[in-house]
């Protein structure tokens, strides 16, 4: 791709966000109900292409219950409120009442509470107990700590998450943690990021990560931008690392990695978007954090949002639309596109003519010039 000139000593990619990419339809049609919107990652199946952010805004062991009845793969945060207190109810009622201004000290003081690793194992096995298959949220610095209550509890996946995550950390401070060597002696599948670049995206695919997350995560409330001056527009991100993707199945002679793309999944279109330029599956966040049944009671925010010393993340307002049903299934009752987000995909689906998800990657899209800033 042509480098822009920013100034005389410095040049840089032309990249696109993705309300700047348009999805354009082709000469054949198809009934929304003659699209499947399946897919499978490693040994396991799921209806809808649509995997939780680990928030606690969404993420409760009712909720995930309930999400991987629906369809979905659910990602409880192993580090979040479920497993540092028994009873979370009341400091959740409690953030939802907080002022602007108050929210993210009293989020710093809530989660200073050290996480416990029977907490982790008793939200896991309830999860479990119901049928559902459940990933697991660690963050990279506390992996080797707590991944073994995860496994112990039987989770089917692990998700180690962070702002970035690369294979090669460099660290004077600390023993990094050695993805290659770590991923391998797993006997459940890792899905691992975020990472933005061809580059990064490759290196994390041969540590033998079954997924990789595309993005920096925490969506509608991150800051990351404005506080650490990083970020890579998602078209752009999603493209490059699907590039990444067919890359490594050409080196390993045939693995398939998994991209999901994780951030900026607020609207049915922006799914759509994500999976036309070449993700699996999309992470998503506010959309589940504005259903009934969520945690955060009509507010959401991450993991990002009250770290101890820098915080890259806000607790937002994003108020209650419906139920979860309604908001993967519909109908909806708005045309913004935050409720039926499987209907709409379907619908996208069907009007490009495609009929499954691998082949739905393929279709054609186009950059549409003047269009709003994305995220």
């Amino acid at each position: 791709m042509a480098q822009v000139e920013i100034g005389r000593g410095k040049s840089g990619r032309r990249a696109y966000a993705l309300d700047e990419i348009g999805i354009v339809p082709s000469r054949r049609t198809r009934h929304p109900e003659d699209v499947s919107t399946a897919w499978q990652i490693d040994a396991y199946r799921f209806e809808l292409p649509l995997v939780t952010a680990p928030m606690d805004s969404v993420v409760s062991p009712a909720t995930a219950i309930a999400i991987g009845k629906l369809g979905g793969l659910p990602v409880l945060d192993a580090e979040g409120i479920w497993t540092r207190y028994a009873d979370p109810e009341p400091l959740l009622a409690e953030i939802a009442e907080l002022g602007d201004e108050a929210a993210t000290a009293r989020l710093q003081e809530i989660y200073a509470e050290p996480v416990k690793e029977e907490l982790i194992g008793q939200r896991i096995e309830e999860i479990r107990a119901a049928g559902v298959t459940i990933a697991a949220r660690l963050s990279p610095q506390r992996t080797i700590r707590y991944h073994k209550a995860v496994i112990d509890a039987g989770a089917d996946f692990v998700v180690i998450r962070g702002t970035t995550v690369s294979a090669e950390h460099v660290s004077s401070q600390a023993e990094p943690l050695n993805l290659k060597h770590f991923i391998y002696e797993l006997d459940v599948p890792v899905i691992v990021g975020g990472c933005a670049t061809y580059t990064a995206a490759l290196h994390l695919m041969r540590t033998g990560a079954a997924g990789v997350l595309v993005g920096f995560g925490g969506g509608s409330g991150q800051t990351t931008a404005a506080v650490l001056g990083v970020k890579v527009p998602m078209a752009t991100a999603i493209a490059d690392v699907a590039a990444a993707r067919r890359e490594y199945l050409d080196e390993s002679g045939g693995r398939y990695v998994h991209v999901i793309a994780d951030g900026g999944m607020t609207r049915s279109g922006d799914i759509a978007k994500a999976l036309a330029l070449g993700a699996d599956a999309v992470m998503v966040g506010s959309p589940f954090a504005r259903a009934a049944e969520a945690p955060g009671r009509g507010y959401h925010w991450g993991a990002e949002a009250h770290h101890p010393e820098l915080p890259r993340g806000a607790r937002l307002r994003v108020g209650t639309v419906g139920t979860l049903t309604q908001i993967l299934h519909g109908p909806s009752t708005v045309a913004d596109g935050s409720m039926n987000l499987v209907g709409a995909l379907r619908r996208t689906m069907a009007t490009s003519g495609y009929s499954d998800l691998k082949e739905f990657q393929r279709v054609e899209v186009a950059v549409t010039p003047g269009a709003a800033p994305g995220r």
